[in-house]
């Protein structure tokens, strides 16, 4: 499964998995951590939206719940597509840097 296979809504799910990559994490902390690394704010439907996928592609699982909240953690499939994604992104970074460059600095 490559990370375009996430279709419109892969800038939720990559926020997701990269939560998730520091630990697990119920939804309201998840949603806080997200804020916190990226200033985007998700609201509960596009979050829980995200897992759901998530959960689809066998990239997240849930626990056991802790009181009323359910924790999510990342599979190791999950693990391999978030670090596939990261390349991704590193490369285009890359690439728009040096055109960056090329239009007279950063």
């Amino acid at each position: 499964m490559k990370p375009s296979d996430l279709g419109r809504f892969a800038d939720a799910s990559f926020l997701v998995l990269s939560s998730l990559a520091s630990g697990p994490k119920h939804g309201y902390a998840m949603m806080e951590d997200i804020e916190a690394f990226s200033g985007t704010h998700l609201e509960p439907g596009t979050l829980y939206g995200a897992l759901g996928r998530l959960e689809k592609l066998g990239w997240v699982e849930p626990l056991p719940p802790e009181d009323r909240r359910r924790p999510y953690q990342l599979t190791a499939a999950g693990a391999a597509a978030f670090r596939r994604h990261v390349a991704t992104l590193e490369q285009v970074t890359t690439v728009s840097k040096a055109r960056l460059v090329r239009l007279g600095g950063i």
